[in-house]
C-alpha cells in the first residue's frame, strides 16, 4: 500500500522517461502475503514451549470531560507451557503488580497497596487467561499473544489483512499489516525471516467514543528462557493483606483501551 503522493510521482517519472509497463525488463514486485505473514508469526507463538517478551505500552483514557489521556505500563511477561505464567508490570504512575500462575493457583499481588488475592484455578496457561480476562475481567494487556489458539482465533475473527509495506525504519525491517475486525482495526509489525516477531501493534477502537488505540512495542524476545523454578513461585510477605476478590485495574477510569485487545 503506497501514499497517493507516491503512485503520482511514479507516474510522473515513468511519463518523463519514457517508460511502459511493457518494456523489456521491467520487474514486476509481487505483494507479500499479508495473512500468510501474519499466520507465521501466529504460529510460533502458539508451538512455542515457552518464551519470554518486555512490553512496553500506552493506551487512550477518554475522560467524562471530554478529555483524552494517555496511560502508560511495561509487561515483562515469563510463559512455560502448559501451566506456568508470570507477569510483572510497572505502571506509569509507578504502581507495580504481579499475576502469577503455577498450574494450580492464580496470584495477583499489588506491591504499591501491599494486598494480594489467590484462586484455586487447576489448568493450563489457556485455561487461566481465558479466564482472568473473561470471567474476572482483569487487564492483562495483548492476553491472546498467549494462548495456544491464536491462529485460529486471527483466522476466525480477522474481516481483512492487508499488507501496507515493508518498513526499514525499524531497527531490522518488518512487514507493516493492518488487520480490520468487527470491533477493532489493529496494524501489526512482524520482523521478515526467522523467527517472525511481532515488534510494533497499534489497535483502534473504532466503535468506542474518541476511537482509542493501544500502543504497544514488544522487545527482547526469548523462545529459549532459561527459567528458574523460584520464578513461579511466591510467598506472601508477613505484613501483606490478602483480599478475597481480584478486581480489575483503574475501575475509576472511564472508557479505555488498556486491555489491548486484539480482534
Amino acid at each position: 500500500m503506497k501514499p497517493v503522493s507516491s503512485i503520482i510521482y511514479s507516474l510522473t517519472l515513468a511519463m518523463l522517461l519514457g517508460t511502459t509497463s511493457t518494456q523489456a525488463g521491467i520487474e514486476t514486485q509481487t505483494t507479500p502475503d499479508a495473512k500468510a505473514i501474519l499466520q507465521k508469526m501466529a504460529q510460533q507463538l502458539a508451538q512455542a514451549p515457552g518464551f519470554s517478551v518486555t512490553i512496553n505500552s500506552e493506551y487512550d483514557a477518554m475522560q467524562t470531560s471530554g478529555l483524552n489521556v494517555t496511560f502508560g505500563s511495561r509487561h515483562q511477561v515469563s510463559l512455560q507451557r502448559p501451566a506456568q505464567l508470570r507477569i510483572d508490570a510497572t505502571r506509569s504512575d509507578g504502581d507495580q503488580d504481579m499475576l502469577l500462575f503455577d498450574g494450580k493457583t492464580l496470584t495477583a499481588f499489588k506491591a504499591d497497596d501491599n494486598v494480594y488475592a489467590q484462586i484455586e484455578k487447576p489448568g493450563t496457561v489457556d485455561d487461566v487467561v481465558v479466564y482472568m480476562v473473561k470471567d474476572l475481567q482483569m487487564t492483562v494487556p495483548l492476553a491472546r499473544l498467549l494462548l495456544t489458539t491464536l491462529p485460529q482465533e486471527l483466522e476466525k475473527k480477522a474481516e481483512s489483512v492487508t499488507y501496507v509495506e515493508q518498513d526499514v525504519l525499524t531497527d531490522i525491517p518488518t512487514d507493516h499489516i493492518i488487520v480490520r475486525s468487527a470491533d477493532v482495526d489493529f496494524q501489526v509489525w512482524i520482523t521478515q525471516g526467522q523467527p517472525s516477531l511481532l515488534r510494533k501493534i497499534v489497535i483502534t477502537y473504532k466503535h468506542l467514543d474518541g476511537q482509542p488505540q493501544f500502543r504497544a512495542v514488544l522487545s527482547d524476545w526469548n523462545f529459549t528462557p532459561a527459567f528458574k523454578p523460584a520464578l513461579f513461585t511466591w510467598t506472601p510477605p508477613a505484613d501483606v493483606e490478602k483480599i478475597p476478590l481480584l478486581a480489575p485495574a483503574y475501575t475509576n477510569l472511564p472508557v479505555t483501551a488498556e486491555q489491548g485487545v486484539t480482534p
